[in-house]
């Protein structure tokens, strides 16, 4: 017994060690693409009720690439992807995808091209996982639109990519919260937008499904040229499988670059308040944050 723990103990080293040395690799290799641009803010800001949550803020979010939004909480950082999903619009300032102003996109088009997953979701009372997937589709065959077969082949694949296939009959509001995350999660796949937004979509997860989600959100933006836009409270997560990382502070942007660039002690102790120390990963190499 002592023996087969020992093999398998090495066997699972070994494998996160291969996966390690696999994510340092491939963002060395995205480091030398020069992305074209895909939302582009100018001066875009938001108040509500007298306050400003977001100061102006001057910024291209690049297309085919993964971004973190990291910061605070209070940082700006949800209400920065709600103005991004048209959730709500700029009170001051402009903001433009794939060089239209948002606000001028029809409502089934945006919803082609750009899909959201908020913070908190909606209740799926009395739904089934496939029928909740299933509306991930709305936007191209609209509300009375039957399913075709392009249609169920979308949500058969995102069932599977997300591990949900194994409960598309239960009902979604008897699941776990992880597993109602990942079926949510799955309804943004089945959507087929070129663009993912995502409002801390790993909060509800244990760490081996946040590694999971993340793995399948960096698989679908290099295989598929997806662009993903993630807040993330966990830094080294966001060093590991991002591209660039956006930093926010009390409403406004702190500093953006790769992830070399950012996981610096004097960085991340500007952004979160506390001394950081940056210590190598023991198998890739990356850079980790430790507080001290």
């Amino acid at each position: 017994m002592t023996d087969m723990a020992s093999t398998e103990s090495t066997q699972s080293s070994q494998s996160s060690d291969a996966h390690a040395a696999r994510d340092a690799h491939a963002r060395a290799a995205r480091a030398a693409v020069a992305p074209a641009p895909l939302f582009e803010l100018e001066g875009a800001a938001f108040e509500a009720d007298g306050r400003v949550l977001l100061h102006p803020l001057d910024l291209v979010l690049p297309a085919g690439r993964m971004t973190a939004l990291i910061g605070h909480n209070g940082s700006g950082k949800s209400t920065l992807i709600k103005l991004l999903a048209r959730q709500q619009a700029c009170t001051r300032g402009t903001l433009r995808l794939r060089g239209t102003a948002l606000g001028d996109w029809p409502a089934r088009e945006f919803a082609r091209q750009v899909a959201y997953l908020p913070q908190n979701p909606p209740a799926a009372t009395d739904m089934t996982v496939r029928e909740l997937v299933a509306l991930g589709r709305y936007p191209w065959h609209g509300a009375l639109g039957r399913l075709s077969a392009d249609d169920h082949a979308h949500i058969d694949e995102a069932l599977r990519l997300t591990d949900t296939a194994r409960f598309p009959s239960q009902l979604a509001d008897h699941l776990s919260g992880g597993e109602r995350q990942r079926v949510w999660l799955a309804m943004l796949v089945a959507q087929a937008a070129p663009c993912l937004l995502l409002d801390e979509p790993t909060s509800a997860l244990d760490i081996a499904h946040q590694i999971e989600v993340l793995r399948l959100l960096r698989t679908l933006t290099d295989e598929r040229a997806l662009t993903v836009v993630i807040v993330l409270h966990d830094v080294n997560l966001a060093a590991r499988f991002c591209d660039d990382m956006i930093a926010l502070h009390s409403g406004r942007l702190l500093q953006c670059g790769t992830p070399d660039e950012m996981m610096d002690a004097r960085v991340l102790e500007s952004i979160y308040g506390i001394p950081m120390d940056i210590l190598p990963h023991p198998h890739s190499g990356s850079r980790l944050a430790v507080a001290r």
